[in-house]
């Protein structure tokens, strides 16, 4: 059976702030390990003033410390940002504190020029993405006797059990290192929703090079989903997913999600109602019905293994709903 996994963005509602966003969160994460969910992942974002997720680490240490079964994860790591061997030495320290529940997903968006030249602008030397990965699979893995700049370096503390090693990407470079080094790879789908996609993916199947991470490939898709009970409903909570995403694509910086009220007041250009169409065809959208027969699509679509659900619906309780709702569709317990 396929696994359902979810990556919360951490949303500042409308009214609400940024704790009141980890406290939700949180809620999620804890009602998403008791209808049997298997990842819960948390996003890298910044300078995203309606995102409470800048710094996924410390929030997968809390989830976990609040969660009992399910997986938690980055969804990802931004890689050029930091030192692989200090960012295996976090994965490897909260997998010391949760053994087998620790995903270490990893992405190389730089989140723009600004931010890129923020967090960056002390290194007198800028290592390739690939170079980076191959770092950190070295230290995560123990490995002492490939040849590398620092082979007697270990991340430590050392474990009996490691962190998963995900790669997560909608195409170029990511999908060739994840399939030479041997590593679980997730298709941003809501990024890239075309057929491109399936290439990806079997071009990462046929490229696969067995690992300490993974003897075969291992394939996850990302989507948006927007539930509702109804498909009335879910059009209503959609329309707050339209123009927050909209404002994103318009390199505006929304300070909070908009509630269903908002973005019913809205009225759009044609510029953005193009915009929108065009957002819509990397969400699935509807009740929970129809939204678990165009999941079982993709599933069918790309022979996948897991599915991670991104549900960027207004209030808590709505996406607890979703969620509740996916989980029944599913029969997840």
């Amino acid at each position: 059976m396929t696994r359902l996994n979810i990556l919360d963005y951490l949303l500042i509602d409308e009214g609400k702030t940024a704790i009141d966003a980890i406290h939700d969160t949180t809620e999620l994460a804890k009602l998403a390990d008791d209808l049997g969910y298997h990842r819960f992942w948390v996003p890298e974002q910044h300078h995203a003033l309606s995102i409470a997720s800048s710094s996924p680490e410390l929030l997968m240490m809390h989830l976990a410390g609040q969660t009992k079964n399910i997986r938690i994860g980055s969804g990802g790591i931004m890689l050029p940002h930091y030192s692989p061997f200090k960012v295996s030495e976090i994965f490897r320290t909260l997998e010391a504190i949760h053994p087998n529940r620790i995903d270490l997903g990893i992405g190389n968006s730089t989140g723009g020029r600004l931010v890129n030249h923020a967090l960056n602008e002390e290194k007198e030397e800028r290592l390739t993405y690939e170079q980076q990965v191959r770092d950190i699979q070295k230290y995560i893995s123990d490995d002492k006797e490939s040849s590398h700049r620092f082979q007697k370096l270990i991340a430590t503390p050392v474990t009996a059990t490691r962190p998963e090693m995900w790669m997560l990407g909608a195409g170029g470079s990511s999908t060739k290192i994840a399939a030479e080094l041997g590593t679980a790879f997730t298709y941003a789908h809501f990024i890239k929703p075309f057929d491109v996609g399936i290439e990806i993916v079997n071009t990462y199947r046929k490229q696969f090079k067995p690992s300490l991470f993974h003897e075969k490939p291992i394939v996850s898709i990302a989507v948006f989903v927007v539930v509702g009970k109804t498909t009335d409903e879910a059009e209503q909570l959609a329309k707050s997913f339209d123009l927050w995403m909209a404002s994103l694509e318009t390199a505006k910086n929304p300070p909070f999600f908009p509630n269903v009220l908002t973005a019913s007041n809205k009225h759009f250009s044609p510029f953005e109602k193009q915009k929108i169409n065009n957002i819509r065809k990397r969400a699935i959208i509807g009740d929970s019905n129809y939204v678990k027969e165009e999941i079982q699509k993709l599933i069918a679509k790309y022979n996948c293994d897991e599915v991670i659900l991104i549900p960027n619906i207004p209030g808590i309780e709505n996406r607890k709903t979703a969620i509740e709702l996916l989980a029944k569709e599913f029969q997840l317990t």
